[in-house]
């Protein structure tokens, strides 16, 4: 078999030019000029004996060959980290970067205790941080623009992002999440301190994300009734502001409620174990043998272990 003349440092500029649009982009996010980027490109294209781009207008883009490249360079360049990374553990480094994603409701809650226990942990490694829902968090892991998505699902969501988009990941269930019900202190369930959705069948709804309004809606549905949605915010703070004021009704994820101050006026109550969330990490295959990854990985599980109502996945 002919040597095709590939190299990882080669995969990684094509892998740019992909997610970036451009040759002038690739460079700045590698921090490369770009003269030095379209030379790498033109000796990869010498060894190779085809095109990898093509001009069209002003602009660059992948040919067929640029796309197969494209396409495999995350499993390659992943393995290569994962053995340098193994090195680097018997040497006793302990250094790295890794990117991570994850969604909202774990920004003002897991996400800073993780932040804070690698800096005391590992002072060497920097973490990057992006905030996603599960769909494009998992994208981002197949794109290789993040290390790891902390995510979740709900029972019986039919859109669940783990399933045909995650194909090829590894996707490992590190916890759950209780769903709570949010009331005005003065509705009848938040009084007799239990509540039944099919008890609310009549109120007004406050709805969250797209997702979320998904979950809301199939849940009410296994309850016997469709909800009655009046107002859409993502914002966890404005929900409880509109359930204070007692205009509706709500669900919400342990996470976000305890994110912040509860507003006075406002109870929640847990609703049955089946309707909490599952929270899991994706990450490539093999990435969690690369030690940075595996710190991190690490951290994510101490910091959701440190919650008052931590549950496993057996819990």
């Amino acid at each position: 078999m002919d040597d095709p003349g590939l190299d990882v440092q080669s995969l990684r500029v094509v892998k740019a030019v992909a997610d970036e649009g451009s040759i002038t982009a690739a460079a700045e996010a590698l921090g490369y000029s770009q003269p030095a980027v379209s030379q790498q490109l033109k000796r990869l294209e010498q060894r190779l004996g085809v095109a990898v781009i093509e001009r069209v207008g002003r602009t660059v883009r992948l040919t067929d060959a640029g796309r197969i490249l494209a396409r495999h360079a995350p499993a390659v360049t992943t393995a290569l980290d994962a053995a340098v990374g193994e090195l680097a553990e018997l040497r006793g480094v302990r250094s790295g970067r890794v990117r991570l994603v994850a969604f909202p409701s774990a920004s003002p809650s897991v996400v800073p205790r993780l932040l804070a226990d690698l800096s005391h942990r590992h002072p060497g490694l920097v973490v990057t941080f992006v905030e996603a829902e599960p769909p494009e968090a998992v994208a981002a892991v197949r794109e290789d623009r993040a290390d790891i998505a902390l995510t979740f699902s709900y029972p019986g969501d039919r859109d669940d992002p783990h399933r045909l988009s995650a194909r090829g990941l590894a996707v490992r269930t590190v916890g759950t999440d209780d769903l709570l019900a949010v009331l005005p202190a003065g509705h009848p369930a938040a009084i007799a301190g239990r509540v039944a959705l099919g008890d609310l069948s009549g109120e007004d709804w406050i709805a969250g994300c797209p997702r979320c309004r998904g979950h809301l809606l199939e849940v009410c549905d296994r309850a016997g009734f469709e909800p009655r949605i009046a107002f859409e915010t993502d914002n966890f703070v404005a929900v409880e502001g509109l359930v204070a004021q007692g205009i509706g009704v709500a669900t919400l994820p342990r996470l976000a409620v305890d994110s912040f101050p509860q507003l006075p006026g406002v109870v929640t109550l847990p609703l049955p174990a089946e309707e909490r969330r599952t929270l899991h990490v994706v990450t490539a295959h093999g990435a969690d043998r690369v030690p940075s990854v595996q710190a991190v990985l690490t951290a994510i599980g101490r910091a959701l272990d440190d919650r008052p109502d931590a549950r496993h996945p057996d819990a």
